[in-house]
């Protein structure tokens, strides 16, 4: 069902017989239309979904220079019914927004996000790839449209949201490296943001892990660099013994909707998760001893990502085979997005018809 809200202007000709399902390369492919609204006069206004287009902005335009810029990261897949479905929509606005408060930018109303996704994905819905593991990516995107130079918050803010048909961002196990120079944030910072910045900062020492042999940089803190944080496209889970240890949100992490739910469903299948400091040297001692079983990230692009091996100094830490959790949590998720598995959460929603309330 189309919202009264929203404006509605349809491509002449669908770019979607051009796609290859089969080789859908991240982030590279995106669908016919986009989701528009902007900010001014204290007010969000104009919602609109028209052909995806080139904007024309300002060379002076804020954004540029001062970054204010953030982006939420989210998915629909196909039930095996075939409806367009959406997963936990919901948190993405919460996250949205929090990010929005601390860059100094305006809320966005929660049930005109859920309208424009349900609207939007339900338009595209033929953009959804079909196997197991792909899915429609959807990337809300909020940046700063002021154009004039000078350090302070944007009067005006422009909203978009856009899809992607898109395949595995990781199609084989990752190698980290645990950084000691660089950091990603710190507290007090905008670590929990989901921020452009943020992204940008880490380029960098990426690129010389990369270098060094190695897939991500694994952060640590910017104090010590003593406690693990998180991976650079992921949050990170240790099966230790008998235990599921992931980094506590502190402030300086982002704070994971696929690590919440991961979190549940291992709770639900009688697990124990400890959310807490987690130290390199325990990582190292527990490596050492024969007792650190699994390693994976969770994130909205990777799902669930083995992680093959860790670098520190002169160790490499090279991991086994096990993936008895980081399966468990993975086919969870795919089961509940197909519609194989109880939703015992309600996390799955159809994208179609009326506005999911939030």
């Amino acid at each position: 069902m189309i919202s009264p809200k929203i404006t509605i202007s349809r491509v002449e000709k669908s770019r979607l017989p051009q796609i290859d399902f089969n080789n859908l390369p991240f982030g590279k492919e995106f669908s016919d239309h986009m989701f528009v609204a902007d900010y001014e006069d204290g007010a969000w206004k104009d919602f609109r979904i028209e052909p995806l287009a080139p904007l024309s902005i300002h060379p002076g335009n804020l954004a540029w220079h001062y970054g204010q810029s953030i982006f939420e990261g989210m998915k629909a897949s196909k039930s095996k019914d075939g409806v367009a479905m959406l997963f936990r929509p919901e948190q993405h606005i919460i996250r949205l927004n929090a990010s929005a408060t601390r860059m100094c930018m305006p809320e966005f109303p929660a049930d005109m996000f859920i309208e424009a996704i349900n609207t939007l994905v339900d338009m595209e819905k033929d953009w959804i790839p079909p196997s197991e593991g792909s899915a429609l990516y959807i990337r809300p995107l909020m940046i700063a449209m002021d154009e004039a130079l000078g350090v302070r918050p944007s009067a005006k803010y422009k909203l978009i949201i856009m899809t992607l048909p898109v395949g595995p961002y990781y199609p084989k196990p990752v190698s980290l490296w645990a950084e000691e120079t660089y950091i990603r944030a710190a507290q007090g910072g905008v670590g929990e943001a989901k921020t452009a910045g943020n992204y940008a900062a880490s380029l960098y020492p990426a690129k010389l892990a990369i270098e060094k042999g190695y897939d991500q940089i694994m952060w640590l803190d910017a104090k010590e660099f003593k406690y693990i944080q998180e991976v650079g496209t992921m949050n990170i889970f240790f099966v230790i013994g008998d235990k599921i240890v992931t980094p506590k949100t502190t402030g300086t992490i982002l704070k994971g909707i696929t690590k919440d739910t991961a979190i549940q469903i291992l709770k639900h299948n009688g697990y124990e998760v400890e959310q807490r400091l987690i130290s390199i040297d325990e990582i190292v001692e527990a490596h050492g001893k024969g007792e650190l079983k699994e390693v994976f990230g969770s994130g909205t692009a990777a799902v669930v990502a083995k992680v093959s091996k860790i670098g520190y100094r002169d160790q490499v830490m090279e991991l086994g085979d096990n993936t008895e959790i980081g399966d468990l949590i993975k086919s969870t998720i795919n089961g509940l997005r197909l519609g194989t598995a109880t939703d015992h959460w309600n996390w799955t929603v159809p994208a179609k018809g009326p506005a999911v309330s939030v």
